[in-house]
């Protein structure tokens, strides 16, 4: 008999409290934010990206044309500290339409080439390894693409700053 009271209150419980934990539970709309919209994103850019990735030799031929961009989007601050000879920074998080078009001019068609932390094998700042899966690299690709910028390529390689062919810039800070 106490089994079904307990039972019976607890069920009771649960359904006077549900519709305020649903309440609780949805976020209010916000529409600036489409993280539906971003996955859709992310399935669109996956296969050129994988099109895309260039080893050294190919990435450096390419990225120091003509009209070519090298684009480094790491902070400012580890930008300073160090980066590939003739990279221009833009730091990921200021990436919108406007300083976009400001840093990669108005030619959405120009090739641009990027590179990321873990692309170099070193392993100390300023290229400390990030996870796999959080490479800056892949929100930069897709950011890019995600802005109307289609002629992007990343550096596939795993390659030292230590390498001479790589033209390391150390800018000396720490």
């Amino acid at each position: 008999m106490r089994k079904r009271v307990f039972l019976a209150l607890a069920i009771a419980l649960a359904v006077t409290a549900a519709p305020a934990l649903a309440q609780q539970a949805a976020p209010p709309a916000n529409p600036l934010i489409d993280y539906a919209g971003f996955e859709k994103l992310v399935r669109e850019v996956g296969p050129l990206r994988e099109a895309r990735r260039l080893g050294w030799a190919q990435f450096a031929a390419k990225a120091h044309g003509k009209g070519a961009i090298l684009l480094d989007a790491r902070s400012a601050a580890d930008f300073a500290r160090g980066h590939i000879d003739g990279a221009i920074n833009l730091p990921f998080n200021e990436f919108t339409d406007a300083r976009l078009a400001e840093v990669l001019g108005p030619d959405h068609a120009r090739p641009i080439y990027i590179y990321c932390n873990n692309n170099f094998s070193d392993n100390v700042a300023p290229i400390v390894t990030k996870r796999v899966q959080l490479a800056l690299n892949i929100p930069t690709f897709i950011n890019l693409v995600g802005y109307g910028y289609g002629n992007v390529w990343e550096l596939a390689d795993v390659v030292s700053i230590k390498d001479p062919r790589i033209g390391w810039v150390s800018g000396g800070i720490s």
